[in-house]
């Protein structure tokens, strides 16, 4: 259970708190219990469904939602038109999709980003055989993933596993053969993992990571005295081209997912069209949430821990502040 407030339109007080559920169920609950009540100092009615767990938004704008302009004079009609746009590589938005279309939000599919090897990939195998390390990092979905696989390819030796949190220690609990998650810290990110992996096991550390990912967690555990040794297994590129009719789709969406800062500059450079303070983001977690308000988006939405379960509670946040109550006022 977590405690929530929520900010009125035109102050920024915190008119009252509310313990809620962090299922789903929980949530479309708050919502209608955050109806009607009123800010302490204005006295006007909080909007329909502020009282979200765990949401703030990287930066606080209260003008009117301007809205996202046509992308034609041929455009879609209000039915067909696409409420949230899912921007994550193809065959990640399936938990996403069901969770809002269960609530009879309109979604597009428009995969911007996808995974290729990165250029240590082929090493993974035969370092794991090494077994020199005492702890190995693993700081995302798609990291595990490409771990397993070399792990595997490895012979599965013993290793001991520290993961950033739930969302990717989720990859492992589900794999048919994986090794067990020994730790994962108390917040999930590179600042809190690095500053809390226990040093008594050991300070050689392997991290196998995206060919993108920062420096902050290497960082943070040489300031400790580990001594890590990074591989870029994989990579995110922006894809190459998008169908014309998804481009006009999504510029007429109310609001666009996005789970990487390489799919926000996707985004920017394959469809744009907009005054990009118009446009209204949800964001996976704090990383791409910084990454949007550096490339000037301003209306940016986010859970304070990532995971699947947060990102749709910021999509729905990003929904109804942007004039889209509508779409949870039948549930």
């Amino acid at each position: 259970m977590l405690a929530c407030a929520s900010m009125c339109s035109r102050c920024s007080c915190t008119p009252c708190a509310a313990e809620v559920s962090t299922s789903y169920s929980g949530l479309l609950s708050a919502l209608h219990a955050a109806r009607g009540s009123r800010c302490q100092i204005t006295g006007s009615r909080v909007p329909f469904c502020h009282h979200l767990p765990s949401i703030r938004r990287a930066r606080s704008i209260h003008a009117p939602c301007r809205g996202i302009r046509a992308a034609s004079e041929g455009s879609l009609d209000q039915q067909q038109k696409p409420e949230v746009v899912l921007t994550r590589e193809r065959g990640k938005n399936g938990h996403l999709m069901k969770a809002l279309q269960q609530q009879g939000v309109r979604v597009l599919e428009m995969p911007l980003v996808e995974t290729i090897p990165g250029p240590d990939r082929d090493q993974l195998p035969a370092v794991l055989q090494e077994g020199a390390f005492d702890w190995i990092i693993i700081t995302s979905p798609e990291a595990a993933a490409v771990f397993l696989k070399g792990w595997e390819a490895a012979g599965q030796p013993e290793v001991n596993l520290a993961v950033v949190g739930a969302g990717t220690g989720k990859v492992f609990e589900e794999a048919r053969h994986a090794p067990s998650v020994a730790f994962s810290p108390s917040k999930a990110n590179a600042e809190h993992l690095s500053a809390e992996l226990p040093l008594e096991r050991g300070r050689s550390v392997l991290y196998p990571a995206s060919a993108k990912a920062g420096s902050t967690l290497q960082e943070g555990l040489q300031h400790r005295d580990f001594a890590v040794r990074r591989l870029n297994t994989y990579n995110t590129v922006p894809v190459e081209s998008l169908a014309e009719a998804d481009v006009a789709a999504a510029r007429e969406a109310s609001v666009a997912a996005f789970a990487s800062p390489s799919a926000l500059k996707s985004w920017l450079a394959l469809v744009g069209g907009q005054d990009i303070a118009d446009v209204a983001i949800a964001c996976i977690g704090s990383t791409t949430a910084q990454a949007a308000e550096r490339l000037g988006f301003e209306k940016v939405y986010f859970p304070d821990a990532p995971g699947v379960e947060g990102f749709v509670h910021a999509i729905v946040e990003a929904l109804q502040q942007n004039n889209r109550s509508k779409v949870l006022s039948a549930i």
